[in-house]
């Protein structure tokens, strides 16, 4: 028998996907209603839609939680990612879900619980998870990424917030876009720091955004781009934290796959935030 699923694509980190060039963010698939579905059923769709991140809405288990949230990329599920969160709550919010906390929408995930606040302009931003930052040291690191312009005064380090990321300090965002990973290398790099993608991030001289970053990954043997990242920055977000710099920030990613990725970084009393504007592209029903 047919099943129908309320379905949306939306892109996240962005806003205007369509009207310009670069275009738009990061798109993300969000299957409204995911009751019912086997772990299976989930896969299959997360690898038919092909994009980064295929999220499955649930109802909540925990009695704080607006509702609860299952990540898909092709290949796995994630416990968190960052523009899964923004994505999907703006869907919902769109959806007029009736929010526990007005002004607020908390998400049920594999990590837990990730509290996303609406900004008055529509902009949305989710709370960084507390990270767990791990210096990494890596001779061929140079040679993986096919670049000598790393930053010597800041640490490498793997940063783990469910999702793993290897942050990499580049001495500018010209060497940062200048990266063109070797990609064998690339893979036991990977497999060294045992992380599921690689930001390297460098200063942005004479732009709103202070800082250039790449979320750089391989799926079945071949480099992957993602377009905008908001784990990955949420990591830098808490690197930064460590090393004693709360300052307010953007950030611009993307720019090597032409794509007009704008996130913001805020240090607030109540955490640090990740945020930016989604959109929705495509809204329509999903026939299983």
């Amino acid at each position: 028998m047919t099943q129908l699923r309320a379905f949306k694509q939306v892109d996240v980190f962005t806003s205007s996907p369509l009207g310009g060039n670069p275009l738009g963010g990061n798109p993300l698939a969000v299957i409204m209603d995911g009751a019912g579905l086997t772990d299976e059923q989930m896969k299959a769709i997360a690898r038919w839609t092909n994009l980064s991140e295929t999220t499955f809405v649930l109802p909540p288990d925990h009695p704080q939680a607006d509702y609860r949230v299952r990540i898909f990329t092709p290949d796995t599920e994630f416990p968190f990612a960052g523009h899964p969160t923004l994505g999907t709550a703006h869907a919902l919010l769109e959806s007029g879900i009736a929010l526990k906390t007005p002004g607020q929408i908390v998400q049920e995930c594999g990590l837990g619980l990730v509290t996303v606040k609406c900004a008055a302009d529509g902009a949305l931003a989710f709370a960084a998870p507390e990270a767990i930052l791990t210096g990494f040291s890596d001779a061929p690191l140079g040679a993986a990424l096919n670049s000598e312009a790393i930053e010597t005064q800041l640490p490498v380090t793997v940063a783990d917030m469910g999702i793993r990321w290897l942050l990499v300090p580049m001495t500018s965002a010209e060497a940062v876009l200048a990266i063109k990973p070797n990609v064998v290398e690339f893979e036991r790099l990977m497999r060294k720091a045992r992380v599921d993608g690689v930001m390297p991030f460098g200063p942005l001289d004479g732009e709103p955004e202070r800082y250039e970053v790449r979320g750089l990954l391989t799926e079945r043997g071949s480099l992957v781009e993602d377009p905008v990242t908001g784990s990955a920055n949420a990591c830098l977000a808490r690197y930064f934290q460590a090393q004693g710099v709360e300052l307010d920030y953007r950030v611009r990613q993307g720019t090597a796959i032409a794509r007009a990725g704008r996130l913001s970084v805020t240090y607030a009393a109540d955490g640090v935030w990740i945020g930016g504007q989604t959109l929705t592209v495509i809204e329509g029903t999903l026939r299983l």
